[in-house]
């Protein structure tokens, strides 16, 4: 067993999965096992990294998405008797694109120097966060968007289901489907529970949405403009149902008190604060 577990999502286009685990291999293979979940992908249309199957009608349909099918990876493991054996999981989606460097080992080596980070993320050069790390290389945050999150094993114990994991359940809320609001809602989890967030300029990550704009009827989604109102209009009702929130802002300012709250019992970690 490798120190990290990365898990890598497909739906239908295993030559992007398949250069991404590429890349892995050849930049972290020391640190890290790969496992490929294929969200109901069609039979001609695999990983050949491929490690499980999930091909029930619902999925073949409607897929899995990020929360989903990483949950679905995450209680694979776990009932594998593989999930207690690492140090961190690696949760990506498979247009995630990084730089050619040890992306996986250096993550490791910052959560070995940050005690109390149980979320860490990869800047990418398209985020504003960038510009907050100037004078240092990571800082804690209250949102991190979500497509590459290495997550510490320690932390995921304290909030997965462990009773009987599944995809609906393990570590995202697998109601919200298209995960709107879902990065609030793990890291306002973390906070409550004394793990920070946080965000790295000493590796780099970036999103190519190229596939989702350019290959719609191919992962079986709706094109990128449906997609987006039906994230938002089925996120907000999922929101406003398990919180009562009418407003992303009121979900943003949920995680904010959880956050100030952090830095008020743990003050060492001050200098890390935006």
């Amino acid at each position: 067993m490798k120190q990290v577990a990365t898990l890598i999502l497909n739906r239908n286009l295993p030559k992007v999965t398949d250069r991404l685990v590429e890349h892995i291999i050849r930049y972290d293979k020391a640190v890290t096992d790969i496992y490929v979940i294929e969200a109901g992908s069609d039979k001609d249309k695999l990983s050949k990294y491929t490690s499980w199957y999930a091909d029930s009608p619902d999925i073949k349909k409607n897929g899995l998405r990020y929360g989903r099918g990483m949950n679905y990876g995450l209680s694979q493991l776990f009932k594998e008797g593989k999930f207690d054996k690492y140090e961190a999981f690696f949760l990506l989606t498979n247009d995630t694109e990084l730089k050619e460097i040890a992306t996986i080992k250096n993550m490791l080596n910052i959560l070995h120097t940050h005690k109390r980070v149980g979320i860490l993320s990869p800047c990418s050069e398209r985020w504003g966060e960038r510009f907050l790390l100037n004078r240092q290389p990571t800082k804690y945050f209250w949102f991190i968007h979500n497509n590459a999150y290495l997550v510490r094993r320690e932390f995921v114990e304290v909030i997965c289901n462990r009773e009987n994991p599944n995809l609906m359940n393990f570590l995202f809320d697998g109601n919200n489907f298209r995960g709107f609001c879902s990065e609030h809602e793990l890291i306002a989890k973390a906070y409550a529970n004394d793990w920070a967030a946080a965000i790295t300029n000493l590796v780099w990550a970036g999103e190519n949405e190229n596939y989702l704009l350019d290959y719609p009827d191919q992962i079986k989604t709706e094109v990128y403009e449906e997609n987006l109102k039906l994230y938002v209009s089925e996120g907000r009702q999922w929101m406003k149902n398990k919180y009562g929130f009418t407003s992303h802002w009121s979900m943003l300012q949920f995680v904010k008190s959880f956050y100030d709250k952090f830095f008020e019992y743990h003050p060492e970690y001050k200098d890390y604060r935006i």
